[in-house]
């Protein structure tokens, strides 16, 4: 597999462009059409010989959309596949206020927790930041007649929320990376206060992103109240206590003053009676964070059940009354599997039958 474009910062294309003996507007010219969702051979402003030279080292388009499902309620799941013939899901949730995409950062994941379709095949390798970023530039396309802001800079995905394929603090330096050039001006310019980062908790890696000073919206997967309830779900807990991971989101809220965000995924028998509910409040109360209570989308080869929607609000009045502040997810996307890692999951069980 070739290497990409969209991996490199502005900066670093023009130190390119400059190596292969051209004008530096040259790289503006690149920059441009890249982040504009063109492949190499269709960024008509620059030569047929440029174009030519870029080609024998970089891939025409790194990545493309092979698939898209639509919701009746106006979501989009997308199955996108890489040079290599690897592939990730996505999903556009289009709110009154813009797009919100979720884009993932590896393919497969090697975390396994339970209730994720994500992690049923492992780890295959991790994404590059450009591969992340082009997610956003190919789903920005598709929907340029949707943009929004002015010249250049109009754009379709106002927000971005890193909780599709995979763990985004165990390909660290990648998704640092895309972060930096999602947020660069002249790109994308998504924001850092619009992109949301999900972690099942890897401790050392949060301290790590809350002294890089990047403003984003810091969500940890919690789903319980105690490490041994965790453990039976989400086996990261056997390496972070909550304790520890409380900390981190502590130093994180001191280092950027942000508050951060705790996912509870309601499971039948599992973590969403009374009981656990006065646990989480006694646990949480007082923080500066805000609890998002999320119905689990079941997994046909999980035998984890999903809550119906009075329990589920029961739940959350008990949060909202000890104090805490919480919401119950809006379910979108249901009708096409909107669940990360179920769509990839069907497709490659087609393709081997």
């Amino acid at each position: 597999m070739k290497k990409i474009l969209q991996d490199l910062s502005y900066t670093e294309l023009e130190t390119l462009i400059l190596a292969l003996g051209e004008k530096k507007f040259r790289a503006k010219q690149l920059y441009e059409g890249l982040m504009q969702g063109k492949a190499i051979e269709d960024i008509s402003s620059l030569s047929k010989a440029l174009k030519a030279r870029l080609l024998e080292e970089y891939e025409n388009a790194p990545v493309k959309i092979k698939e898209i499902y639509h919701s009746a309620d106006g979501t989009e799941k997308y199955l996108f596949e890489y040079a290599d013939g690897n592939l990730v899901e996505g999903v556009l949730m289009k709110y009154k206020y813009g797009y919100t995409q979720c884009v993932s950062t590896q393919v497969g994941c090697r975390m396994g927790c339970k209730f994720c379709a994500s992690t049923l095949g492992g780890l295959i390798r991790n994404l590059t930041a450009g591969e992340i970023l082009s997610q956003i530039l190919v789903v920005n396309a598709l929907h340029k007649a949707d943009r929004t802001g002015q010249g250049k800079e109009a754009r379709a995905v106002t927000n971005v929320v890193l909780m599709g394929s995979g763990e985004p603090l165990d390909n660290y330096a990648e998704v640092l990376k895309f972060l930096k050039n999602a947020t660069a001006e002249g790109g994308v310019c998504i924001s850092a206060r619009n992109i949301s980062l999900s972690t099942c908790g890897i401790v050392p890696k949060m301290y790590q992103l809350a002294d890089e000073g990047i403003p984003l919206n810091l969500t940890v997967s919690l789903h319980a109240t105690d490490d041994e309830s965790r453990a039976r779900t989400m086996p990261v807990a056997k390496a972070y206590k909550i304790a520890d991971i409380l900390k981190a989101c502590e130093y994180y809220f001191k280092k950027t003053g942000r508050r951060y965000y705790f996912e509870y995924t309601l499971i039948e028998g599992e973590n969403c009676d009374e009981e656990h509910a006065k646990a989480l409040i006694e646990l949480l109360k007082g923080k500066p964070c805000h609890v998002n209570l999320i119905r689990l989308n079941e997994v046909k080869e999980r035998s984890l059940k999903a809550i119906g929607d009075k329990q589920a609000y029961r739940f959350l009045g008990m949060l909202e009354k000890g104090g805490l502040s919480a919401t119950l997810r809006r379910q979108i996307g249901v009708d096409i599997g909107g669940a990360c890692g179920q769509l990839r999951a069907s497709y490659l069980e087609e393709k081997r039958v």
